[in-house]
């Protein structure tokens, strides 16, 4: 009986491990979906933004909703929620609804060089995602796992003004 335990402690403690790290992994996968959450409902409320397609990224309310679900404030001085998160990792693009096909798709960038900061029609959703990935590097004894990359995406409806 204690010859069959010893056999078996190995397999049992690689599973423990193993649920922890899924654990862990899933916990960092919704930490980081409520951090693009946060990022697009300050920005959903918002007045004044620049949505046109070339501009989101350089636009100060953008850059402070980013800094905002970072570090917790607008101006990025708090220390990063998550470690090596950093603001060019986060994407931030608007959607609008197709009328023909009620699907959401890329908003009509045609009133944006006539000066509107809309565009040609004002954003149904704003969109926030990692587009290439949060890397997370599992930890299991004995096994050498290539890194995760963790890509959620969060659409929040629009509410705010041009």
């Amino acid at each position: 009986m204690i010859l069959e335990a010893a056999m078996w402690m190995p397999v049992f403690f690689l599973l423990i491990v193993g649920m922890l790290q899924v654990g862990k992994i899933t916990y960092l996968y919704y930490t980081l979906k409520k951090t693009e959450y946060t990022a697009a409902r300050y920005l959903s409320v918002q007045s004044g933004v620049n949505f046109c397609p070339d501009a989101i990224a350089s636009d100060p309310n953008v850059q402070a909703a980013i800094q905002f679900a970072l570090t917790g404030t607008t101006d990025g001085s708090g220390p990063l929620i998550i470690p090596s998160l950093t603001p060019d990792m986060l994407q931030v693009v608007t959607e609008c609804i197709d009328p023909a096909t009620g699907l959401p798709g890329p908003c009509d960038a045609g009133g944006c060089n006539t000066g509107s900061p809309m565009g040609a029609q004002r954003p149904d959703y704003i969109v926030v995602t990692i587009p290439n990935g949060y890397p997370v590097q599992p930890r299991i004894p004995f096994l050498l796992l290539d890194p995760i990359p963790l890509k959620p995406t969060v659409a929040v409806p629009f509410g705010g003004t041009s």
